[in-house]
């Protein structure tokens, strides 16, 4: 069986996919601690838009 090679999602360096990459998809510890923190100081954010016909957004009835 051949061992998949993907790209670490940090640093861009060819990686082999298989268990014996604790790290994976990231080549190395300081890959994904990096990766990590990015996350943590919220440098990556799933964007929302806003919808004005959204029930949650309305305040329940009478806390008008």
């Amino acid at each position: 069986m051949n061992a998949r090679i993907v790209t670490c999602p940090r640093c861009g360096k060819s990686v082999t996919w298989d268990a014996g990459n604790s790290y994976r998809p990231f080549c190395s510890e300081r890959c994904r601690v990096i990766d990590l923190g990015a996350w943590a100081s919220e440098n990556y954010r799933i964007p929302v838009r806003e919808n004005k016909d959204d029930v949650e957004s309305e305040p329940p009835p009478g806390e008008q």
